[in-house]
């Protein structure tokens, strides 16, 4: 058996972060969910030099309407299953600064995706005083309050089926946003996790997110 190749074309040694962007882009769109874990290498080095090249900084100007919105999961650094990326579940996050509120949603995906999904919900806070005195980079950090979980189901009328009770928060959480664009986030976990995203722009957050 010959091993399996990427045919996304690599970006030069030399390349800047526009080409380094693209090959990413590339390498967690194709081949469908889960596919980019066979190029894990690249796209951990990919990841490593974005970061260095573009870093995020949530304190500019629209910065905050940009992280707002549906992102999903394309690849990450860790193999905990809910972290896992694979064709049969829909890993996405709901970002919603404006409100304060973010979730998680483990999901099918197609046709069967609105029936159903397991969702954990969270207060965050972005540039807030508490990573400015820790010692984190506070443009870059968002706190974290894991606040309730369960199942979400479907919309009838106005209203969405759920059932959600509340989580235990046994430890501080945050996520540092490190690359921003409209497209594409990377951020880092508070375990030292890569995680790489890309935008829904198909997926409203109107649409998603449960009624506090």
């Amino acid at each position: 058996m010959s091993a399996e190749t990427s045919t996304t074309a690599s970006a030069p040694p030399d390349a800047g972060p526009d080409a380094q962007r693209l090959e990413l882009l590339a390498l967690l769109r194709e081949g469908g969910r889960g596919a980019a874990g066979r190029q894990a290498a690249r796209v951990r080095e990919l990841f490593l030099a974005l970061e260095r090249a573009t870093p995020a900084d949530l304190t500019a100007p629209g910065a905050l309407q940009l992280l707002e919105g549906v992102w999903e999961l394309r690849w990450s650094s860790s193999n905990q299953p809910y972290l896992a990326v694979a064709p049969w579940i829909e890993n996405l996050q709901l970002l919603a600064p404006s409100q304060g509120r973010a979730m998680n949603l483990l999901r099918l995906p197609g046709p069967l995706a609105p029936l159903a999904g397991i969702a954990v919900e969270a207060a965050i806070t972005v540039n807030s005083t508490e990573a400015t005195t820790t010692g984190a980079n506070s443009r870059q950090r968002v706190q974290v309050r894991f606040q309730r979980g369960g199942w979400l189901g479907p919309r009838l009328g106005e209203r969405r089926l759920q059932l959600l009770r509340g989580v235990r928060q046994p430890f501080p959480a945050w996520l540092d946003i490190t690359v921003l664009d409209p497209e594409l986030r990377l951020c880092r976990g508070n375990a030292g996790t890569l995680f790489a995203l890309l935008r829904r722009p198909d997926l409203t957050l109107e649409d998603l997110l449960p009624a506090t």
